[in-house]
């Protein structure tokens, strides 16, 4: 790995929402690891192999895709299409979450099949990263018969998360919530299917069922697609201290609602952002960034509050050690700008009116994966290798 320079830089995105803008023109990458933050001259620049200008654009940490269905290998089944992983790298994503591999043809429905279908995807996603990203997978589908015992198993293998709840045969809380302690007690994260049914054989949950299964994450809390009416979404809001998912594949309307309430809540910290996709809403590789356009367009978060939801709350969230600008995070790392043409005049002004940002360069362990973003729209000054 390159020991990296990344200067003249006009904003830095933290991803951590207590302080999203750092201050600093320059961030020093070594051996895929970010170790210095702030004023290029007071750096140390010492044994540089790649500079990158970024002639005055905006550095965000790399995008996380906090629900994504991956199957096996970067094809989706579903919408039966190759490289939907890849192309989502160009709309910023370097980190992609697992919400369950529950569109593979024939999936398993026993305990030993649920097992070895996470326990496969985890280690292989471990070994491939297309296009450059990162992926999450082995999210494990709760199914009838699973024990404590295969709990401990699946941790040891690899398997971090449990996809989500209601999509195999466990579905009301009597039956999930000793599984997700279960989970828990072997550090798994929990999400948990909102709202109406999306797939054959998922059901509708609404906010007491969520509560009384007590997951980790409130998955699509505007739906995934048909979202639950607006006095569930205060309950699960107000009334619990979970993760609040918001997703591009759900109910526009129930997202806008959803954040809204947030802010009244003093909750920001609390959400993240997801596509929820491949579905039957589509391979959509622009989603994370069109939601965090949406949230910072028609509510009151700010573009870079929005930024962080999609970068250090998920990354707490499943605690990863990227999604955060900070010294010995991963340098997972976007440069953006203003789109041509748009009203704003940079990445994060362009956000607030609506705008989605012109994606320049994106970068994974500090290697440059995309020069040139074939998704989104041309940014306006477009960074240089010097």
């Amino acid at each position: 790995m390159s020991n990296v320079l990344i200067k003249n830089i006009a904003t830095i995105v933290s991803g951590d929402i207590a302080a999203p803008i750092l201050a600093g023109d320059a961030i020093v990458v070594r051996e895929g690891k970010i170790r210095q933050i702030g004023k290029q001259a007071e750096l140390d620049v010492s044994g540089i192999d790649l500079t990158i200008d970024c002639v005055g654009t905006t550095v965000t940490p790399g995008l996380i895709d906090s629900h994504c269905h991956v199957v096996l290998g970067d094809y989706t089944p579903r919408q039966q299409q190759s490289g939907f992983i890849e192309s989502e790298v160009h709309g910023g994503v370097t980190t992609f979450i697992s919400a369950g591999e529950v569109h593979l043809p024939g999936r398993p429905k026993d305990p030993v099949g649920t097992k070895a279908l996470a326990v496969l995807a985890a280690k292989s996603f471990s070994n491939f990263r297309p296009g450059g990203a990162k992926v999450v997978g082995g999210a494990l589908i709760l199914e009838k018969g699973l024990t404590k015992a295969d709990f401990e198993e699946l941790a040891a293998a690899g398997v971090r998360t449990v996809g989500e709840i209601g999509l195999g045969s466990v579905k009301n809380p009597e039956d999930a919530a000793p599984m997700v302690k279960w989970a828990k007690d072997c550090g798994m994260t929990v999400m948990m299917h909102t709202g109406g049914t999306s797939i054959p054989g998922s059901s509708t949950v609404t906010a007491d069922m969520v509560i009384r299964t007590d997951p980790d994450i409130v998955s699509h809390i505007n739906g995934g697609p048909t979202a639950v009416g607006l006095d569930e979404i205060r309950r699960l809001i107000a009334e619990t201290d979970y993760a609040i998912e918001i997703v591009h594949c759900g109910n526009p309307k129930a997202a806008v609602d959803a954040a809204s309430l947030c802010v009244q809540h003093q909750a920001l910290g609390r959400v993240i952002i997801g596509n929820d996709a491949p579905s039957g809403t589509g391979v959509v590789p622009l989603g994370v960034l069109r939601v965090i356009n949406q949230l910072a367009s028609l509510t009151p978060i700010k573009p870079e509050e929005a930024i962080c939801m999609a970068t250090g709350n998920t990354a707490r969230v499943h605690k990863l050690p990227r999604g955060v600008i900070a010294e010995g995070m991963e340098a997972d790392l976007v440069i953006m700008d203003a789109p041509m043409g748009s009203v704003g005049e940079d990445a994060l002004t362009a956000i607030a009116a609506g705008d989605v940002p012109g994606v320049a360069m994106v970068l994974v362990d500090g290697q440059i994966v995309v020069s040139k973003s074939r998704n989104t729209p041309p940014p306006v000054r477009k960074p240089q290798v010097v």
